[in-house]
Order: structure tokens, then C-alpha cells, then sequence
């Protein structure tokens, strides 16, 4: 009898268990910040969550696996947020300022990441000729993303303009009189984060469910942090047009509601203490090329059909 070992070339750098996975996702994606939110007083995260303001993520992405317990992903994705102070439900209580604000913006969104992704039950089996089509995991990594805050006017007969917020330094950002503010950049660094679990249907193909949190560096991708300012200046750095419609977009409370005693210069406008942050909902289907996947089955297939000690 004679037995022969056979052997397909390796993807990478010869190991025999590599592999690159290839994939799509999409799912809702939710944003952190300080436009809208629920009753009370603002917080950070679910809390003022508003779920009807939910957008879609799409993406894809390419994953590097060493072994079956590591992964070295690089993904890119586009979303979409929004931001409106006017869905707040005034309960009569300490939202009612915010209500009042009456802000809104909205932007999309570009990303793209590289991040670290660990599996701890494949690590733990790592010794075993055992592999679960289940597998959780988390990943961590760095990224940049581009965004573009707008923000709206309405005209007397209710029709809606979309204005870009930036140049328009609504909270005087690059102005010498607030030496504090600077202006803000539309490409920013974040820092994705996360977990989910993947499902094996077969050898090459899984699919899977994550929640990734982008936990980013500014405060701008509302153009709302700080302080109102004084709308004199408008008209000193920006262009008469422009000027003008800074004058109406950096301070609407007096649209639906009478000014009072706040919205002034020096007044708070938004939180500088929390920056913005988004997250997402992602399904993901994955394709694998190179080592595959061996469950139990496989594993019994292998061990009844490997050649003998004897013969």
C-alpha cells in the first residue's frame, strides 16, 4: 500500500493555515452628539440615542488571517448622519433649552480603518483539532474619516436650503477675537472598536453580526461644541452673503421659539467636553481564500482516511 501526503500551495508566506477573507457589510448606523437627544439633560451615548434618525452603512472589507485567532483587517465604509434638535420631546424639563436651540445638520460620511481582530474561543482551541463554526471576536484599530457638517434655513414658504456649516465659522472658529477656536478639519482620525460573532456555513463562507463604536477627536462634526458668539463678526471675516446666512443658521431659537434670556454672546451652545462619536449595526458576509475552515466533520473525515502506522 502506498499513501501519498498532497499539498496546495499557501497564500501566505507558506502557512498552511492562512487565509484572506474577503467581504461586504452593511447595517444602521447611529450618531453621538450634541443635536437632538431625549428628555432631560444631555448625556453621552444611548441615552440620546434617537432612533429615528437611523441611517445606512455600507462597506467592505479584507482580512488578513494568520491562524484561525488573529486577524489583520483593512475595511472601508460610507455612512451617513444627522442631527436635529426639533425631534426632542419637551417634557417640560431640563431638554427644554435644547429643544429651543432648534439646530440641525446633517453630513456623510467616509471611512477607512485598519484594525487587529481577535478571536478568544479559536484561541483557546488553538491546540485542539477542534473549530467551531461560531466564533466571537473583537477588534480594535485606527482609522481617518471625512465628513462635511450642513445645516438648513428655511424660506417663508417653507422651502429648505442646505448650507455648508464649515465656512461659515458659526462658532468663530479662525476668528482673532476667539483665539481659542480653531478652525476645524473635515479629515479627522478615529479610533474604531468593537465586537461581533461570525457564523461558518460552509468551508469559505461565513456571515456574521458587529457593533463597531468610532470614538473620534472632535467636536465639529455637528459644528456644534462651544459658545454662541457675537454675530458682528460675521460680517468681518465672511463675505456679505455668506455673512448673512451665518447670522441665521448659527442661532435659530427665535424660528419656533421666543429668544428669552439665553442664546446670547457667551450663552452655551453645545458641550466642548464630549466629542461626537458614531456607531453601526453591521451585517457581514465574508468569503475565505486560502486555509479552510475545518469543522468536527472534517476533522472525523481526516482522521478515518489518514494512512495507517502498518502495514
Amino acid at each position: 500500500m502506498v499513501c501519498l501526503t498532497a499539498t496546495s500551495q499557501h497564500l501566505i508566506f507558506g502557512n498552511p493555515k492562512a487565509s484572506v477573507e474577503v467581504g461586504v457589510t452593511f447595517g444602521p448606523s447611529f450618531f453621538l452628539g450634541d443635536l437632538g437627544g431625549n428628555k432631560g439633560i444631555g448625556t453621552r451615548f444611548l441615552k440620546d440615542l434617537n432612533l429615528q434618525l437611523t441611517k445606512l452603512m455600507k462597506g467592505g472589507f479584507v482580512t488578513v488571517n494568520p491562524n484561525e485567532w488573529i486577524g489583520f483587517r483593512l475595511g472601508a465604509q460610507y455612512t451617513y448622519v444627522e442631527g436635529r434638535d426639533e425631534i426632542i420631546k419637551n417634557s417640560g424639563g431640563q431638554e427644554l433649552t435644547r429643544k429651543q436651540r432648534n439646530l440641525d445638520f446633517r453630513s456623510k460620511v467616509w471611512e477607512a480603518y485598519a484594525a487587529i481582530e481577535f478571536s478568544p474561543t479559536a484561541y483557546a482551541m488553538r491546540n485542539t483539532e477542534n473549530e467551531s463554526r461560531l466564533r466571537p471576536y473583537f477588534f480594535a484599530g485606527v482609522g481617518a474619516f471625512h465628513f462635511n457638517p450642513q445645516g438648513s434655513l428655511a424660506d417663508a414658504e417653507g422651502n429648505i436650503r442646505w448650507y455648508d456649516l464649515r465656512p461659515l465659522r458659526t462658532e468663530g472658529q479662525g476668528m482673532s477675537e476667539y483665539p481659542d477656536r480653531k478652525q476645524y478639519k473635515l479629515t479627522q482620525i478615529n479610533i474604531p472598536m468593537g465586537g461581533g460573532i461570525k457564523y461558518f456555513l460552509s468551508p469559505k463562507v461565513n456571515i456574521g453580526l458587529e457593533i463597531a463604536y468610532r470614538k473620534s477627536f472632535t467636536d465639529y462634526i455637528d459644528d456644534v461644541s462651544t459658545k454662541y458668539i457675537d454675530p458682528k463678526y460675521f460680517d468681518k471675516y465672511l463675505t456679505p452673503e455668506n455673512a448673512l446666512v451665518a447670522k441665521e443658521i448659527y442661532n435659530k431659537i427665535g424660528v419656533t421659539y421666543f429668544r428669552g434670556t439665553w442664546g446670547y454672546p457667551g450663552d452655551k451652545r453645545g458641550t466642548e467636553t464630549n466629542a461626537d462619536a458614531y456607531f453601526t449595526v453591521g451585517f457581514k458576509i465574508g468569503v475565505r481564500i486560502g486555509h479552510e475552515f475545518e469543522g468536527p466533520e472534517r476533522w472525523r473525515e481526516r482522521r478515518q482516511t489518514k494512512c495507517p502506522v502498518r502495514f
